[in-house]
């Protein structure tokens, strides 16, 4: 009989031979011996079944950690897109309110150009008119010279029917002034001419196209545009340095002048104050402008948001929070940039640095 080889040792231990072992034990020893080999039957069973068990685990954990990274994926790809979708939505909001605000001025362009084309003929005559009403008040003048030339040749009677008109007409009056009125009108007809060339620039200026440009003459045009919303709450200092023509969009830019300096006037709070536009080389392919006031300046928590669409710190009918908003985008198109500095109590300085040519 073969024994279990752990039985077997075990007897070899105490009867130091199988072969010695006492016949009556062996239906014992036959027993116990079939009880062994039944537990390592069973003991190979459950290793086998431990071993499929944690085969399994194994590829569920592996599954578990691919469905894990895929997951993390997954929320990555979405976070990737919500983030682009935020993006998305601030960019649609910005062009939504650059085409509102575009809209409005082209037709304001398109109105400020009708009145001032209709203005400008009515202008036109009446300085042509000025002018040969001049013409014809040197000569009436002239012809009085001449019969007071031959006044003293008249009888005493005429010569004081003469002088009782001259004193009622107020002659020498009249002959000092004529001609300052009629100058005097010619230079604000010429003022006027000014403000409608001004204007038409202003709306019309390159039509959309890229072209060199003198940005003095756009501040300069710009200065007219706002000088009523300007001269009553400020004075104008123009700092200008020498500055090279420079590749822009003219109107756009006179836009963002327009929005600066009407900010600036409006940054006095009824208090006179002065704003100051600066230019000048800032150094390699770049020139600034400048435009600062000295009015209440920008709180702090402000300054980060100024940018931002539909942000503003005016009274409801005074601002829509798109001026600055529509600026930076225009400067940003331009390749540029807009810098600010303030300081609550004693002002804001806004500064554009523009490249002179583009790419």
């Amino acid at each position: 009989m073969t024994y279990h080889k752990l039985l077997e040792r075990q007897l070899r231990r105490f009867f130091g031979s199988v072969e010695r072992l006492p016949p009556d034990l062996k239906p014992f020893l036959a027993a116990v011996n079939d009880a062994y080999r039944a537990a390592d039957e069973d003991r190979l069973l459950i290793e086998r079944s431990l071993e499929l068990m944690s085969q399994e685990l194994t590829e569920r954990n592996d599954q578990l950690r691919t469905e894990l990274a895929e997951r993390r994926v997954a929320e990555l790809a979405l976070l990737r897109e919500k983030a682009e979708q935020e993006a998305l939505i601030q960019q649609l909001e910005e062009t939504h309110s650059q085409l509102l605000q575009s809209e409005k001025m082209a037709s304001l362009g398109q109105l400020a150009a009708g009145l001032a084309h209709e203005i400008n003929s009515p202008v036109g005559y009446v300085n042509s008119n000025l002018g040969t009403l001049r013409s014809y008040v040197m000569d009436l003048l002239k012809l009085i010279d001449g019969y007071e030339a031959e006044e003293a040749g008249l009888s005493e009677e005429a010569r004081r029917r003469i002088a009782a008109i001259r004193e009622q007409v107020d002659l020498a009056m009249l002959r000092d002034d004529a001609l300052s009125l009629t100058e005097e009108s010619h230079e604000g007809l010429r003022r006027v001419r000014a403000i409608i060339r001004d204007l038409m620039d202003f709306s019309h200026t390159g039509d959309g196209q890229w072209q060199r440009a003198d940005l003095h003459k756009g501040l300069d045009s710009t200065l007219n545009i706002v000088s009523n919303e300007v001269k009553y709450v400020a004075d104008v200092v123009r700092e200008y340095g020498e500055l090279p023509e420079v590749e822009c969009l003219p109107s756009q830019l006179n836009q963002v002048f327009l929005n600066m300096l009407i900010n600036a006037a409006q940054a006095s709070h009824g208090k006179r104050g002065t704003i100051t536009v600066r230019t000048g080389r800032a150094g390699g392919d770049q020139v600034f402008v400048e435009i600062a006031d000295n009015g209440e300046g920008i709180p702090p928590e402000n300054l980060k948001r100024i940018f931002d669409p539909f942000f503003t710190t005016k009274p409801v009918g005074k601002g829509t929070g798109l001026g600055l908003a529509i600026s930076y985008g225009i400067i940003t198109r331009h390749r540029g940039r807009i810098e600010v500095r303030s300081q609550p109590g004693e002002g804001t300085t806004f500064r554009i640095s523009l490249p002179v040519k583009q790419t």
